[in-house]
């Protein structure tokens, strides 16, 4: 088998676009490199980077069935994003009503992180680097 070269993107896929849109952009800040209408889907696409690194796949699908649970369904647990300045992340999220859960520190590293969650309640997590 080939070697991996590093991870090229995650996909989600949301229940409204224009509200998960406007939360990944406008309130994480992540770029817009591309947007998709799909007619034959009824869907979009919406390619964002962070820092100019393509990294996520937003999609919008008519009726998408809701999450089993929160977090601990089988599958993708969370997502977990870089920041240089936790409290000020938590402070930016909270100013636009995105609740946050206390800060706790990882037990391995040292560092401190919080979870979150997107407007599909995907759970998402700032880990101060």
């Amino acid at each position: 088998m080939p070697p991996l070269l590093g991870l090229h993107h995650v996909a989600l896929i949301c229940s409204n676009y224009s509200i998960s849109k406007r939360f990944y952009t406008e309130i994480l800040g992540l770029e817009v490199l591309a947007e998709t209408y799909r007619a034959a889907r009824d869907s979009y696409k919406l390619d964002l980077a962070v820092s100019g690194q393509y990294v996520l796949e937003l999609f919008s699908f008519p009726n998408p069935p809701p999450r089993p649970s929160w977090p601990e369904a089988a599958g993708l647990r969370h997502l977990a994003f870089a920041v240089a300045d936790l409290p000020a992340a938590i402070q930016w999220l909270e100013q636009h009503a995105v609740p946050c859960e206390p800060i706790r520190t990882d037990e391995l590293t040292g560092r401190q992180f919080t979870f979150f969650a997107d407007p599909d309640g995907l759970p998402l997590e700032f880990y101060a680097v």
